[in-house]
Formats: structure tokens, C-alpha cells, sequence
């Protein structure tokens, strides 16, 4: 999952064109399932459906910022990949702190919400992270939604694992557990981000005015 090269940093004509459709597609599904999920997450007492739900309604504005930049220079586009990745540190950061404040409250999440709206989560990241497989390895900000799409299937199956474990041992630990890791995969794919990012942004002319 190193940096890739520089040399993927544009798209034009036909592949652009394809790009921002299923932006678009990927925007709307992860609103949708933003509020399915946090309606759910609220219902089960599970903050790692609650974290799931953010995790959803942050990709769909990552999508939206990734339409707005998408016709713009290199720079200005790591530049957006910096924001990106920031926000998804400080979810990292959040969802800890929520894990946290349920272990002190000792909750234990209902677990067949859990696994029904996990599954209907993962059908949904599967579905948008096929549709953006092809442009995994172009510049940060394509990798950035990359990232996105692929935590969060890997996130849906966690969430899963997580509904077998608090049904089987009655207890919130595995809830607030899986939680704890989507928060430190969130904290990573940042990191990664914003290496990439400041890689570009060191490799480009330095123009006053750029961007």
C-alpha cells in the first residue's frame, strides 16, 4: 500500500467522464446507507454501526469533494487529499473515544441488527469499491476514495464478526473492540494519504499562484 507514482495524476476525456459517473453512484449510495446505518446503529446501542454510519456519511462527502477537484491541477488536489485525510484521522480519534465511553457504560448492542444491516453494508462497499477498482493506483485523491471504499467493506465484515461475538458471549466487547480497529484502519489509510499527498505536492514546479 505504498505511494504510487505521480505519473497517474490525470484523467481526461472517456476515463474522466466514467470517473465522475461513478462518483456520483458512489455518493448516493453511501448517503443512503449513512442513514440506514445510523438509524440502526442507534436502535442495536452499537457504536460500531454508529462508526460504520460516520464512516458512510464521511465517504459520501470525500466523493463529493473528490467531484469538485476532480478537473482541478495536481496540486490543489493532493491539497484536498490533506483535508480528506485529516478528517479521517479525527474520525479514528472519535470512534475511539466513543468505544471508550461504552465500555464505561458496560452497553451490550443487539446483535441480529448488527449482522442484518452489516450485510446489507458490505453488499453495498463490495458494489462501489468493484466500481472503483480500476483507479486504485491514480493520484492521491483517487487513491484516497480507494482507501475509503476498501475499509469500509473490510470494516462491514468486522461489524459482522462482531454481531457473532456479542451474540455468542452476551457481552459489548467484541463490539467495542471491532470498533477500536475501524478506528485505527481509519487512522492508517490517513497516514497513507498524506504521505502520498505531500509527495505530490514536493514534486510539483513551485509556481506562484498554482493550483
Amino acid at each position: 500500500m505504498s505511494g504510487c507514482s505521480c505519473s497517474h495524476s490525470n484523467t481526461s476525456g472517456a476515463t474522466s467522464a466514467r470517473y465522475r459517473r461513478i462518483l456520483w453512484v458512489a455518493l448516493a449510495i453511501n448517503l443512503g446507507m449513512f442513514l440506514v446505518e445510523i438509524g440502526a446503529g442507534l436502535h442495536a446501542g452499537s457504536v460500531s454501526l454508529l462508526s460504520d454510519s460516520l464512516d458512510f456519511f464521511g465517504d459520501a462527502a470525500n466523493y463529493g469533494v473528490s467531484l469538485w477537484v476532480l478537473g482541478l491541477g495536481v496540486a490543489m488536489r493532493a491539497r484536498a487529499s490533506l483535508a480528506k485525510a485529516v478528517t479521517m484521522g479525527s474520525f479514528g480519534v472519535f470512534i475511539l473515544s466513543m468505544a471508550v465511553a461504552n465500555f464505561v457504560e458496560g452497553s451490550v448492542p443487539d446483535a441480529p441488527t448488527m449482522g442484518v444491516v452489516g450485510v446489507i453494508a458490505l453488499l453495498a462497499n463490495l458494489l462501489v469499491a468493484a466500481l472503483l477498482y480500476a483507479y486504485r493506483e491514480g493520484d492521491s485523491n483517487m487513491r484516497s476514495v480507494w482507501l475509503c471504499s476498501r475499509n469500509d467493506a473490510l470494516g462491514n465484515l468486522a461489524v459482522m464478526l462482531a454481531a457473532l461475538g456479542v451474540f455468542g458471549t452476551g457481552s459489548g466487547w467484541p463490539d467495542l473492540i471491532v470498533a477500536s480497529l475501524m478506528a485505527l484502519l481509519s487512522i492508517s489509510a490517513a497516514v497513507q494519504i498524506i504521505r502520498h499527498a505531500r509527495q505530490e505536492l514536493r514534486t510539483q514546479p513551485v509556481t506562484l499562484g498554482q493550483g
